[in-house]
């Protein structure tokens, strides 16, 4: 079992499954307001929400998501989230991000 990471005020990580090929994360977001910091990264990230509403901008541009929405956000395309009713986002990433290990 992987530990439970704090990423942010009211948001954790805890890596679910991992080989060098693909990583899942789930990120849980405990109240209204937590925020996934903008960022960007090599890897290709599918997201699906788990539970909770959450704001997303993905390369500038925003759209809300509820519980069974996913999208995917490509290589190095700068991303991050409000979230607007607390949950669990489900993350997949290729290759593995070895920085969460």
């Amino acid at each position: 079992m992987y530990p439970i990471v704090s990423t942010a005020e009211h948001v954790t990580r805890q890596v679910l499954a991992d080989d060098p090929a693909l990583m899942t994360v789930a990120f849980r977001f405990a109240a209204i307001g937590a925020i996934g910091a903008l960022h960007s990264h090599p890897h290709v990230q599918s997201t699906y929400v788990q539970s909770g509403r959450f704001r997303f901008t993905v390369a500038g541009k925003s759209f809300e998501v509820g519980p069974g929405d996913a999208f995917v956000v490509p290589s190095n395309t700068e991303h991050g989230c409000l979230c607007l009713e607390p949950g669990t986002l489900i993350d997949g990433f290729t290759p593995r991000r070895d920085d969460f290990l």
